[in-house]
């Protein structure tokens, strides 16, 4: 089947779904352009309606840790439904107390848990809890993060130049809301900052009563921007010295990065912390936990102190069925010796790519995760990117690769992800048809 005839078979069935879907899909951050419609995944590969593959490097924004459809997990769940496992909504269970004793045991920072259905629910009740602990209300966020939907976080990630001006030596940023419907008295109470940027968060905490930092501990949703050394203990430092809750994201980073987070990696205990994504590999499941102190807020005995968390579907067993079989795979150290061997293969095979076509490109990587920067070093922040990248070209190079069946979602900078279903071959062919477009260039 030709490129056009693909192309009309993809504007006939989403030409339908414009009809019923307000935008005509669901979740409008997966709208992007050339617009194919996927019907299925199996491991490392994602297969269109035409029956065309790709090996797949989005994963679906990163869940897919142990590739589309791992057949240990997706047993796990059919166990679940074949014994009459239901959701009962009344009381714990055992499923839930096993991944509530499992993450705690792996994670050191969790002295007790919650399971929410995403990882969005989940910043948003550790925000909430933050404001119960602290009594204040204003919130520190970073420039370029993403940390849900919710009004209290729904910025632009990768806003212009132009709208968020030069590069402020200790200061904010406009809050610049990605949706309408915010009021603007909660706009009032967001602070951005830079990220790796410690004098001004502490502007910031000395200028406001601030209820917590919150952050992704490496920034994953424009590209892969790691933290500087001490950044992230900077952060825990000054919350404490200053009355607030450091808030560790790590609905991308958690289990990618390692076991037990990034946090793990860093050496650095967080508050609070939340997970989502990669914790039950494609199945809906989020994670809040940390200091019991903070979290003992949901079980207040008094009324006017208790904090709220409820959700008909938290610790469905489905989800947490998948959840439970997915960290017992990652338990075995051979799955993250595999990943960051077939991971690096990738990655120096690229820069070599690159430095043979005389690109200046950096591949930053934080383990499975990576970007690549076309740029002459590595970003340290929003404005690294903005100042530096060749966003045309980027967008450029992932509409080719596409075409080539290799796919990144075409949006510049984001998150690449490979799997413990990728395979050497995989990355071969890969490396081989981006060799041949560059040197078609």
């Amino acid at each position: 089947m030709t490129t056009n005839e693909r192309q009309v078979t993809f504007q006939e069935i989403s030409k339908e779904g414009y009809k019923y879907i307000a935008g005509g899909v669901v979740s409008l951050n997966r709208k992007v352009d050339p617009h194919i419609i996927f019907r299925e995944g199996k491991g490392s590969k994602i297969y269109d309606v035409n029956g065309k593959e790709y090996i797949d490097y989005h994963a679906a924004f990163a869940p897919h840790f142990l590739g589309h459809n791992c057949e240990a997990v997706n047993n796990a769940v059919i166990e679940v439904i074949n014994s009459q496992f239901s959701l009962i909504g009344s009381g714990t269970n055992e499923l839930e107390i096993s991944l509530a004793k499992q993450l705690c045991n792996l994670i050191p920072s969790l002295d007790l848990i919650q399971i929410t259905n995403t990882g969005s629910e989940a910043t948003a009740h550790a925000i909430r809890l933050s404001r119960a602990y602290t009594g204040k209300d204003h919130i520190i966020l970073m420039l370029g993060g993403y940390n849900g939907s919710h009004n209290d976080v729904a910025r632009i990630v990768l806003p212009s130049l132009k709208q968020i001006g030069q590069r402020k030596v200790r200061g904010e940023y406009l809050f610049l809301s990605s949706s309408a419907g915010i009021p603007e008295e909660v706009k009032q109470k967001i602070h951005c900052v830079n990220f790796n940027d410690l004098a001004s968060v502490e502007y910031v905490l000395q200028k406001y009563p601030v209820a917590c930092v919150l952050t992704e501990p490496v920034l994953q949703n424009i590209g892969v921007v790691l933290p500087k050394s001490g950044y992230l203990q900077g952060l825990v430092d000054l919350c404490e010295s200053y009355g607030a809750v450091c808030i560790f994201d790590e609905v991308k980073t958690g289990f990618r990065s390692a076991l037990s987070g990034y946090q793990s990696i860093a050496n650095v205990t967080p508050h609070l912390s939340v997970f989502g994504k990669a914790i039950a590999n494609g199945y809906p499941l989020g994670v809040i936990g940390g200091k019991r102190e903070i979290m003992g807020l949901f079980d207040e005995e008094e009324p006017n102190k208790r904090v709220l968390i409820a959700g008909t579907y938290n610790a469905h067993p489905i989800n947490t069925a998948a959840a439970i079989a997915t960290l017992k795979i990652l338990q075995n150290s051979e799955v993250y010796d595999y990943i960051s061997r077939i991971s690096n293969l990738w990655y120096s095979g690229l820069e070599a790519l690159f430095v043979e076509k005389g690109i200046a490109a950096v591949v930053s990587r934080n383990a499975s995760a990576s970007c690549t920067y076309f740029s002459k070093e590595a970003p340290n922040d929003v404005h690294d990117i903005l100042d530096n990248h060749d966003f045309d070209f980027d967008l450029k190079y992932r509409k080719a690769l596409i075409e080539k069946g290799i796919y990144q979602i075409p949006i510049a900078c984001k998150q690449n992800s490979v799997s413990y279903a990728h395979s050497e071959d995989d990355i071969y062919k890969t490396l081989d048809l981006t060799r041949q477009y560059l040197r078609s260039l």
